[in-house]
């Protein structure tokens, strides 16, 4: 199990690049963002399905209620980049952070009762210290007076956004365990892809003419946060349970503030909140994934 847990970290360090270089692009308009950071994605693992001729034929055997499955997700993959980063422009980053993050209450109970992983005491106790690191550092930063930026509506979309990343990590997690990480990763891209074309045609975002500036921070955001973070990340599903996984998403924000102070051009040093709340979430991070039991640890190896 030290592949994918490795392999999970690694993917959640690749995504926390994803804010800053989301930043260098402004003020390209986010939907835009989003279609041309799935599109790239999509064109980089393009070439390793044509050269793999074992993944090219389990696409095309791929069952009809498993494309369907598969066509969902990419549909909710979607759905959680164009709520999310609209939020941010309808609330304050504290509601949408705390809102978008808390999808593994909602992943823990899911996993348990129609996944059959088990959720120790233990497990559901780290869920709710991750959640509380989170709220730590967002409102140690920002303060309660950031709620006055509040709209009903941008707090919706925030919480629509972390449903549709519970959703996403669910039936990754189910999907996975019958279907390679390139197959799966090229049909839920390029359904979110085509997705995402027509909800930046309905909201008039442009889908072409960008400077040449920006198509090179979008295809690193492509290359870092979406191969080596997303896809990554649905890697591990296969062997990682939906509810750990959903629990090692909340590093991604200490690794975006860690890198918010390195980078020179931005340099933004972590104020003793982050410090804080990064170091109770990595704390529930470790009781989340901690196996309470021989059973535990003998079911994950079955699943491998």
């Amino acid at each position: 199990m030290k592949k994918p847990y490795a392999a999970l970290s690694i993917s959640i360090v690749s995504v926390s690049f994803a804010a800053i270089l989301i930043k260098f692009c402004e003020p390209t308009p986010p939907l835009t963002i989003a279609f041309f950071r799935l599109l790239f994605t999509t064109l980089i693992i393009l070439p390793f399905i044509l050269l793999h001729k074992k993944t090219r034929l389990e696409l095309l055997t791929i069952p009809h209620s498993t494309l369907l499955s598969m066509t969902i997700i990419g549909f909710i993959l979607a759905a959680h980049f164009a709520l999310w980063i609209t939020s941010l422009t309808k609330t304050s980053v504290a509601s949408s952070v705390i809102l978008v993050t808390a999808h593994p209450i909602l992943v823990g109970p899911i996993s348990y009762y129609f996944l059959k992983e088990k959720l120790s005491r233990i497990n559901a106790i780290g869920i709710a210290i991750s959640v509380a690191g989170v709220i730590t550092l967002v409102l140690g930063n920002y303060g309660l007076s950031s709620f006055t930026l509040d709209t009903v509506e941008g707090n919706v979309l925030a919480i629509l956004g972390g449903v549709a990343a519970g959703l996403y990590i669910l039936g990754g997690r189910k999907l996975r365990k019958n279907i390679s990480v390139l197959s799966y990763a090229f049909v839920v891209y390029s359904v979110a892809t085509v997705t995402l074309f027509i909800i930046c045609l309905l909201f008039n975002a442009p889908v072409y003419n960008l400077s040449l500036k920006y198509y090179q921070i979008i295809l690193l955001l492509a290359l870092v946060a979406g191969i080596f973070g997303h896809t990554l990340y649905n890697w591990s599903l296969e062997y990682v349970r939906a509810s750990v996984a959903s629990v090692f998403l909340l590093g991604e924000p200490i690794g975006s503030s860690l890198l918010a102070y390195v980078i020179p051009s931005i340099h933004q040093e972590p104020s003793i909140y982050t410090i804080l709340g990064g170091g109770i979430i990595l704390l529930g991070i470790y009781f989340t994934s901690r196996k309470t039991n021989e059973t535990d640890m003998l079911n994950e190896e079955h699943t491998q």
